[in-house]
């Protein structure tokens, strides 16, 4: 198994808030300087405005108030990648149940999980890695999941080498109309990638983000 680990990078978006506060700072100061002297050479017979003496302090605090919230915002993003992360490292060896089709063929055995909405007869059709039908075949289904295992063997008596099988499905019911059928994988997560915006579980060769974990499985002794 293979875990992959992000690369530890200098956060442009950090580099760039540090600039933004600086530059905020100094145009404050700046601003507090020119204010302060035109408050002391202002014209007595022509005072400053005061909705422009607070108008213009409160302006600058608004902005200063907006760029601490960014820095918080960033700050949660930052801890909310760090958390899924650390759950998707977690998933590494563990055995899940996710929507999928395609499943590994192990020691002759590969095994998913049929769910119909009502009593339907399914037709199966598996598929090698290359897309070489493998096996074609009808199965009786009920209302809820049910599990489906292949023994590897083809219609023409071959047995099929160890590898990842492909299983497609449609199903009709009683008076020859479809059935919405759905397909779940059982497998063991191989390995995460963290360089993606979002982890990414590699599980029989195929990518699946967090969401799409359904179940864990406990290995049975």
């Amino acid at each position: 198994m293979t875990t992959i680990s992000p690369t530890s990078t200098v956060s442009t978006g950090s580099v760039s808030n540090a600039l933004d506060n600086t530059e905020i700072a100094s145009n404050f100061t700046t601003f507090l300087q020119l204010l302060t002297t035109q408050l002391k050479n202002q014209n007595p017979l022509d005072p400053l405005d005061t909705n422009q003496f607070t108008q213009q302090p409160v302006e600058f605090a608004q902005v200063e108030q907006q760029m601490k919230s960014n820095d918080q915002l960033s700050s949660l993003v930052s801890l909310e990648k760090s958390a899924q992360a650390t759950t998707a490292l977690a998933y590494v060896g563990a055995t899940v149940v996710v929507d999928g089709s395609t499943a590994p063929l192990t020691n002759s055995t590969a095994n998913w999980s049929l769910n119909v909405s009502k009593p339907s007869t399914a037709t199966i059709t598996i598929k090698d890695s290359t897309g070489q039908n493998v096996y074609t075949g009808t199965v009786a289904v009920n209302p809820g999941a049910q599990n489906f295992t292949w023994n590897g063997r083809g219609n023409d008596g071959r047995v099929w080498p160890d590898g990842a099988y492909t299983l497609t499905a449609t199903a009709v019911d009683a008076n020859q109309q479809s059935v919405a059928i759905s397909t779940e994988v059982q497998a063991v997560v191989d390995s995460v990638d963290l360089t993606q915006d979002t982890p990414q579980l590699s599980i029989n060769g195929q990518n699946y983000t967090l969401d799409k974990i359904k179940r864990i499985v406990r290995p049975t002794t």
